[in-house]
């Protein structure tokens, strides 16, 4: 099985150590630290400051690069241009991803099960379903094209790892196009998919393997848009630098909303 046989049947791929992914990375990393410390980007601290969530942190340009750095290149981004069959798009500011030892912690605000979910499920998610109101209803506020994960640091495997479900992108798409199917794309943002997602949801976690992934800084590794995926706890073993688990994400837009549930 070739890696885009993989990623269309199982929902993900991984790509070894690349030159030039490391020379990203090592640009990058002083920029990625740096939101930290940015008094815009303190609402993502979060978890009693075991998570920095980092939403659109990084200020890279619409094609992945950093101000006097080198371009967004390698492996992983050849593929995604050949191989995915997407439409022109651009690149979005990367969210800069940090866990830190204890994660999840209980948050304000957050009830019991919200937090167990977390804990014992991984918070798993499709990108883009965001929960509105209370009780929470969910709508498809973002269509995605893809989530590649770029590491930053070493940790060890089981520090907050990335976690998905292999097959949960077809149980979704198929889910999503039975309300969706027939409604224009301009009008999915107002249909309530609450129920529709939740029961497929279920249904990955009964017949779908959970996978965790974990890779190094240079390596990098591509999850389909409409995968279950999440983040793990920390471990009780797990190790990192002072850095933590830092990843850095980058899930662009579609230009077309339709191409959400279309696109292979």
């Amino acid at each position: 099985m070739n890696k885009a046989e993989q990623f269309f049947s199982k929902g993900w791929c991984s790509f070894e150590s690349d030159p030039a992914v490391k020379r990203w990375v090592e640009f990058a990393l002083p920029a990625a630290r740096t939101t930290l410390t940015d008094p815009a980007q303190e609402q993502w601290t979060r978890y009693q400051g075991t998570w920095f969530a980092g939403v659109n942190a990084l200020p890279n340009d619409t094609s992945g690069r950093l101000q006097h750095g080198p371009p967004l290149a390698g492996q992983a981004i050849d593929f995604i241009a050949s191989e995915l069959g997407l439409p022109l798009f651009n690149w979005d500011q990367a969210q800069v991803s940090i866990c830190y030892p204890g994660y999840p912690q209980p948050m304000q605000g957050e009830t019991a099960g919200q937090h167990n979910f977390r804990k014992n499920r991984d918070a798993a998610h499709v990108d883009g379903l965001r929960g509105t109101g209370q009780p929470r209803r969910r709508f498809l506020e973002e269509s995605h094209a893809f989530v590649l994960g770029i590491p930053m640091v070493e940790a060890s495997p089981d520090a907050s790892p990335f976690v998905i479900w292999e097959g949960s992108h077809e149980i979704m798409r198929s889910a999503f196009m039975s309300v969706l199917g027939l409604i224009p794309a301009a009008d999915w943002i107002s249909v309530d998919l609450t129920e529709t997602y939740q029961r497929a949801r279920k249904q990955c976690f009964d017949e779908c393997p959970r996978v965790v992934l974990h890779a190094r800084p240079g390596e990098a590794y591509i999850a389909h848009r409409l995968s279950l995926h999440g983040v793990a706890p920390w471990g009780e073993t797990a190790t990192a630098g002072p850095d933590g688990r830092m990843i850095c994400y980058f899930r662009p837009e579609l230009p077309d909303r339709a191409g959400w549930l279309s696109l292979p």
